[in-house]
């Protein structure tokens, strides 16, 4: 009788500590991961993969397609540069600041065969407007 008795207590010990510890009474340092944080996270990590994968499809390097697309500016500097795919064609997108001129001239050399696909000048205006698009398709 002594053992049962023995038993049931210190069933009701464990049970009763169990009880206290799983009510959640203590507070976590721990931020939790908010939906925005995570979508940034995994937006950071599918751009990484792809810049990766476009990386692997380009012919030319990006200081081949870099000189060609200075030749196009005299006198410039390369202020951004980026490899995407725009309208099916594989590109490498370089902002060039020209001293003494306002905004920018956009030059997008091919990055398969190191041809100017194309040449803008962009107004500050432009510019505003572009990186608002951009900003927006981002989220």
């Amino acid at each position: 009788m002594f053992k049962v008795i023995a038993l049931a207590f210190a069933v009701a010990t464990i049970a009763g500590t169990a009880g206290a510890q799983a009510t959640g009474s203590y507070k976590s340092t721990a931020k939790p991961a908010t939906k925005s944080t995570t979508a940034r996270r995994a937006r950071a990590v599918k751009r990484a993969e792809n810049q990766a994968a476009l990386q692997k499809e380009a012919k030319i390097s990006e200081e081949t397609a870099r000189a060609t697309a200075l030749k196009e500016v005299p006198n410039g500097t390369v202020k951004s540069s980026e490899l995407e795919r725009e309208k099916g064609k594989l590109i490498y997108s370089f902002d060039i600041t020209v001293p003494g001129k306002t905004g920018i001239e956009e030059v997008n050399v091919n990055a398969i065969d190191g041809s100017v696909v194309a040449r803008e000048h962009e107004t500050p205006k432009m510019e505003k407007a572009e990186a608002a698009k951009e900003k927006k398709a981002k989220k």
